[in-house]
């Protein structure tokens, strides 16, 4: 059963149609892929989705519920956290105190020791217990994208939205991170959408995918044929996967 849903999404900027009728469905417990050329669309559904962008038709529907009227910051309460295409942590704050930001919106009605150890804990989840006390400023960039990671992780969603996870890290890093993408998915029983432009990550990783190309859905599937369609061959992968 789909625990998200985007249907028939439309929005225009100006003249631009950056989403043309999408619709796409991400079962419950599932990895899901957004995949598609740069311009796609892809960032914009992220961004319709958490309600950063109001559509000009169509739905987002969570758990059965339309996100269409849903306030931004209200949509994470609901359970929807992302991470983003560029970093956006705040520099001069300490990694822990980064990670206490995304966990505010699940604090209410806690004591704040008890907020501060599951931030630790989230911390330590993705490997970076270790630099909790320092300033994000500095750290290294694998290392920051795990903290924006942990960061959204801390407001304890059910669906998590990861733009670009893998983009800048070596390959080494790219394999952890499956492993650490999977793992977080099994531990905290975490449904996932992700934007990626590392095909082989995402071939392996995702359970579906779904490729955009100019704001239109081209292909959907499992990786095995969205890899071999010609459609998406000819509009994104080119000679990468087609053989």
């Amino acid at each position: 059963m789909a625990l998200l849903t985007l249907d028939q999404a439309r929005l225009r900027f100006g003249g631009i149609v950056a989403l043309d009728d999408v619709s796409l469905a991400v079962e419950e417990g599932s990895i899901a892929g957004l995949i598609g050329p740069n311009g796609a669309g892809k960032t914009t559904a992220f961004n319709a989705i958490t309600r950063l962008y109001r559509l000009d038709s169509g739905d987002v529907i969570f758990d059965g519920r339309s996100l269409r009227h849903t306030r931004p910051s209200r949509v994470v309460r609901l359970g929807i956290a992302r991470t983003f295409q560029n970093l956006e942590l705040f520099p001069r704050l300490t990694v822990l105190e980064n990670v206490l930001v995304g966990a505010h919106v699940s604090s209410r009605f806690r004591r704040e020791r008890d907020v501060r150890r599951d931030a630790l804990e989230t911390l330590a989840a993705v490997g970076c217990a270790e630099h909790a006390n320092r300033p994000a400023a500095g750290l290294p960039f694998g290392t920051l994208k795990r903290v924006e990671l942990a960061r959204a992780l801390a407001a304890k969603p059910r669906v998590l939205l990861l733009d670009e996870p893998a983009g800048g890290l070596n390959h080494e890093e790219v394999d952890e991170l499956a492993g650490l993408i999977r793992h977080l998915r099994d531990e905290r029983e975490l449904t996932i959408l992700l934007v990626e432009h590392h095909m082989r990550l995402v071939m392996q990783l995702c359970d579906h995918v779904h490729v955009l190309d100019f704001g239109k859905t081209i292909a959907s599937g499992i990786p095995a044929h969205v890899q071999r369609d010609p459609a998406v061959i000819e509009a994104y992968l080119g000679g990468e996967l087609a053989a």
